[in-house]
């Protein structure tokens, strides 16, 4: 089937459609590329334009009328630069997503995967979440996931729509072909760091925050590999409608599915794995947390499980590994 994918040239976007690809869906990518990159669309669908540009929109669905599914990514993502540039996250991310929706509605694409965060829920005893743990987004980040599925909820209430909230928790590595992976030249995200540190584009890597009440006190995260997680998509597009039958309330038109591995890992264990994976310690130093850091969480996967019939197979091992190899081969295809 046809699949529209916004954001299809970003790092989890184009992992997401060459997942589809390998199952023999075709997506139909809209990015602007304000942050993805024109390399990841080659030999691909691909329409350059703004998610609230209503007429690119209706030229998308001229051209491919049977899209029936759209996957929205296009999202700015970054936590420190969302609290110091809240009205850019708004706009983008709240703003434009919900004139996407409009023109979606409009133009008959009912089906509506988003790209959700674990960063919307609120700290828990034991850093596990379901998907009834309490909420409490606190970046501007986090407050633009956290609305925009109240928005997309409510368009499902009322337009006769269907929506599946996917909640991302800690994506790592690289589509194990080398297809795609992380293309920002400086990463924020922590294995990012961790490779460039390795390979010597970073001094040093810091370990942000060591007084959090976890077991040795530095953040907790649920890493999952980026491949399980496009896999899970390509899960939600083939099992939509059984996804609905299979939940607590078969007659509703709105989801929600934590997309994790079910095991929490502390910033310095990842460290560890890192070093020893690579074979090699790297420099590395203890700071303050940045902006809008949370201790973290990790992830229950059992709705995953029942509603999709996906769960994670990758180890953390096997994420390290594939953000290495793409690290080492990252400049020869994103051209700066």
């Amino acid at each position: 089937m046809k699949v529209l994918v916004t954001g299809g040239a970003g790092y989890i976007g184009s992992t997401v459609c060459s997942a589809l690809l390998d199952r023999g869906h075709e997506p139909v990518i809209l990015d602007s590329l304000v942050t993805g990159r024109e390399e990841f669309t080659k030999n691909r669908i691909f329409y350059k334009g703004d998610i609230a540009d209503k007429e690119i929109l209706e030229r998308i669905f001229k051209d491919h009328p049977d899209i029936k599914h759209a996957i929205h990514f296009a999202a700015l993502i970054v936590v420190p630069d969302s609290v110091s540039n809240p009205y850019g996250y708004y706009t983008e991310n709240v703003a434009k997503s919900l004139e996407l929706f409009k023109n979606l509605n409009r133009l008959g694409c009912k089906n509506i995967i988003f790209s959700s965060s674990a960063s919307i829920y609120d700290d828990v005893d034991n850093f596990m979440v379901t998907e009834k743990s309490p909420l409490n987004p606190r970046s501007p980040y986090a407050r633009t996931k956290f609305m925009m599925e109240m928005i997309l909820k409510d368009f499902c209430d009322a337009y006769d729509m269907k929506g599946i909230a996917l909640r991302y928790f800690n994506p790592i590595g690289a589509d194990p072909n080398m297809r795609s992976g992380v293309h920002v030249k400086f990463p924020s995200h922590v294995l990012g760091k961790l490779v460039d540190t390795a390979l010597g584009r970073n001094p040093v890597f810091q370990i942000t925050g060591v007084n959090w009440p976890t077991r040795d006190g530095s953040g907790i995260r649920d890493y999952i590999h980026v491949w399980d997680l496009a896999k899970a998509h390509v899960k939600a597009i083939e099992n939509f409608e059984e996804a609905f039958k299979k939940s607590e309330n078969p007659d509703g038109h709105y989801l929600v599915i934590n997309l994790g591995t079910g095991n929490g890992v502390t910033v310095k264990e990842l460290v560890s794995a890192f070093e020893k994976v690579y074979n090699q310690k790297i420099n590395k130093e203890e700071t303050d947390p940045r902006p809008g850091d949370v201790a973290g969480s990790y992830c229950n996967a059992d709705t995953a499980l029942k509603l999709l019939g996906w769960r994670a197979e990758k180890s953390i091992e096997d994420g390290i590994s594939d953000a290495l190899k793409w690290g080492e081969i990252r400049e020869n295809i994103i051209k700066y």
